[in-house]
């Protein structure tokens, strides 16, 4: 695991979840300069894939600095077109998350190509109570639809967290297309486009909407917070004035009875 501070204080913590063949150090070196742009909002935390990921070429050695979060094909490798297939392993990681998740107190997901569709299940199990996790907003970077014949039926209702969107007109490998089609599960996505293919994007002119979306959600979650503690201090001084009003009962002695 590769966290940013072990404090977070005043800042929102985000769990990172990586795209395949990615693990988290790296993905953690490819977010460099969005981190940067965020760093006053956000702590992130990114964490490994439990499985490694298949050689490239048959009969290659295993890296195990290359993860992936589930497999959907039954030479248990992965491709995000890949329909009808199994899901491999997805269990395993969606326990390793949910750990993660409780243990570092995290309130937003943030995920990338395999880590972006797991994101959306994520959701997606979290509206439906499936799961002890509850994100208050997620982004998405090159996401799409597990095809896995086990999630088919993720997709039914849409998602209600605020969810930022991310994908590239000119994606080869996870199409515009494919990267639409998940955003259109959540409720009022906000989306942003960028020109280039298969990667997350961090140009300063995407600076502003980046931090614009972080601000937000640190200032409803603050809000909320703040609105919580309230209702348990008034909560706690009724109880306790309820204690104070409660007459005092003198009891005969026993001396007294039949």
């Amino acid at each position: 695991m590769s966290k940013e501070s072990d404090t977070g204080n005043g800042k929102l913590k985000v769990l990172a979840l990586h795209g395949y063949r990615q693990n988290a150090d790296t993905f953690k070196a490819k977010l460099g300069s969005f981190r940067k742009f965020l760093n006053k909002y956000v702590e992130f935390v990114f964490i490994s894939a439990p499985h490694t990921a298949a050689p490239l070429e048959a009969g290659g050695e295993l890296d195990p600095n290359q993860r992936s979060w589930w497999f959907n094909k039954e030479d248990r490798t992965f491709k995000g077109t890949n329909q009808g297939g199994p899901a491999y392993g997805f269990d395993e990681s969606l326990r390793h998350v949910e750990k993660t998740w409780q243990t570092e107190g995290c309130q937003g997901l943030l995920g990338f190509s395999q880590g972006a569709c797991f994101v959306g299940l994520l959701c997606d199990l979290s509206a439906r109570g499936m799961t002890t996790m509850k994100p208050q907003f997620a982004v998405l970077a090159s996401g799409f639809r597990s095809g896995s014949l086990v999630h088919l039926n993720y997709y039914e209702n849409k998602i209600q967290v605020p969810s930022l969107q991310i994908f590239g007109e000119t994606d080869e490998i996870i199409t515009k297309d494919m990267s639409e089609s998940l955003a259109e599960t959540f409720l009022d996505p906000e989306v942003v486009t960028h020109a280039g293919g298969h990667y997350f994007p961090a140009q300063a002119a995407l600076k502003e909407t980046y931090v614009e979306f972080f601000r937000d959600q640190l200032q409803q979650h603050l809000e909320a917070k703040e609105l919580l503690n309230a209702t348990e201090a008034n909560s706690f001084h009724i109880e306790e004035r309820a204690e104070m009003e409660v007459p005092h009962e003198h009891s005969e002695s026993d001396s007294d009875s039949d």
